[in-house]
């Protein structure tokens, strides 16, 4: 088992008092400004805006739950998952982070929902940029329970891909948060993941620039090669309990993961395991190009080395 981090950089990770992590509404969106008279053309209207959160707080006396929320600075790119970045290791024993790529999708991430619901607990999700343009409606559902979302590219193409250049790369991940930002009618968080967890230095690189953070994993359920949901549950299970703790890659995007998920929830709370919520500081700020692009080529409406200590904050316990 890995020796956390936390007692590796001075000053860990910060506590403060709070307690209704699961049962806060999401904040009203604020009311938009109204244009001048002799402003440019006026914008094509956006999509419906998210729904807010009114999930009651939780009434499952045996749920699995949210052992504690953490709050993300993104500035430099940090880097997440022992698969690829060995710095930060904010974890304790016996805590997991549910993450689910490639959603939205229809029936399987309303299942997936359903089911993190019942647990009371919550993930962060990292969609593609077009099946966000297919069905926003359910990325909004994403949102309104409460969940983190990042972005997983336009259209999960590999980036180390060599026939891609620099600029289609950068195109990739920016056009990804564009869409969600104009799914969700507001800017997810600055949480990225790699196609196929293939990450080019150069693109390592760009994120960080952007103030982007970059989740591997520690372990992966490989989900997508299960042709039964038991073999998911029994694959996380036995490297969960190898490792003792971790972030979990699964796909809302997959049936037999969305049949799995209640089984293993029960099965993580049996074994005495903890969900820790991610939050980012701050929104992603995409670029004005890739929203537009967004728009125009689907003809849609508008819509590190740093310590642990100066990464992830403990906002719950």
């Amino acid at each position: 088992m890995r020796v956390a981090a936390g007692m590796i950089f001075a000053g860990a990770v910060s506590l403060l008092a709070s307690s209704a992590a699961w049962s806060q509404a999401l904040p009203t969106k604020g009311a938009t400004a109204q244009p001048q008279a002799a402003a440019a053309p006026a914008p094509v209207p956006a999509p419906p805006p998210a729904p807010v959160s009114t999930r009651p707080p939780c009434n499952n006396p045996n749920a699995l739950g949210i052992g504690r929320t953490v709050e993300i600075d993104t500035t430099g790119g940090p880097g997440f998952g022992f698969e690829h970045f060995k710095e930060l290791d904010f974890l304790r024993d016996k805590e997991v982070v549910l993450t689910f790529d490639d959603g939205p999708w229809p029936v399987n991430t309303p299942s997936v929902l359903k089911t993190l619901a019942e647990e009371c607990t919550t993930g962060i999700f990292f969609p593609i940029g077009k099946h966000a343009t297919y069905h926003p409606e359910i990325l909004r559902q994403v949102m309104a329970a409460g969940h983190t979302i990042g972005s997983h590219t336009w259209s999960h193409a590999a980036l180390v891909n060599k026939k891609l250049n620099e600029d289609q790369r950068k195109e990739e991940i920016e056009k990804g948060f564009s869409a969600v930002k104009w799914a969700l009618g507001k800017a997810p968080a600055p949480f990225f993941r790699f196609p196929a967890l293939q990450h080019p230095p150069e693109m390592v690189t760009y994120l960080g620039t952007r103030n982007i953070a970059i989740f591997s994993c520690d372990l992966d359920s490989f989900d997508f090669k299960a042709s039964k949901a038991q073999t998911i549950i029994d694959t996380v299970m036995r490297k969960v309990e190898k490792n003792g703790k971790g972030i979990i890659l699964m796909h809302d995007f997959q049936r037999h993961t969305a049949e799995a998920l209640p089984e293993l929830l029960k099965k993580l709370k049996a074994g005495g395991y903890k969900v820790v919520a991610m939050r980012a500081k701050a929104p992603v700020q995409t670029i004005a190009q890739y929203d537009e692009e967004v728009v125009k080529d689907l003809k849609l409406p508008t819509v590190s080395s740093r310590p642990v200590s100066s990464v992830v904050q403990t906002i719950s316990e």
